[in-house]
């Protein structure tokens, strides 16, 4: 029988607001509150803009941008795979024909 994760309550602090978040890997909850943190300091030097909830905005479409970025490359990259995997089998199964007939 499988055990439940376990979640832990982990105290972080993003653009200079404390958060408590809950996950089962407190870690990997700091550093996606370091990346979101350190996107609202970036877009905020870059557009003088202090309301932190337009921050926050800002920096979540620059954040789905890049996983956008990032998917559409992952894409390509899966569909030529399968393409080529594609060519693959059919030129081992014209082979194994080939040598099937010969024998």
């Amino acid at each position: 029988m499988n055990k439940p994760a376990v979640s832990n309550s982990v105290r972080v602090e993003i653009y200079d607001q404390s958060y408590n978040l809950r996950g089962t890997d407190p870690d990997y909850i700091f550093k996606l509150a370091e990346y979101v943190d350190l996107k609202m300091r970036t877009v905020a030097e870059q557009t003088q803009t202090v309301d932190s909830l337009r921050l926050a905005v800002l920096a979540a479409l620059n954040i789905a941008d890049e996983y956008h970025l990032l998917k559409r490359k992952y894409d390509a990259i899966s569909n030529e795979g399968q393409q080529k995997a594609t060519q693959l089998s059919g030129a081992l199964s014209k082979a194994l024909d080939e040598v099937l007939k010969a024998g």
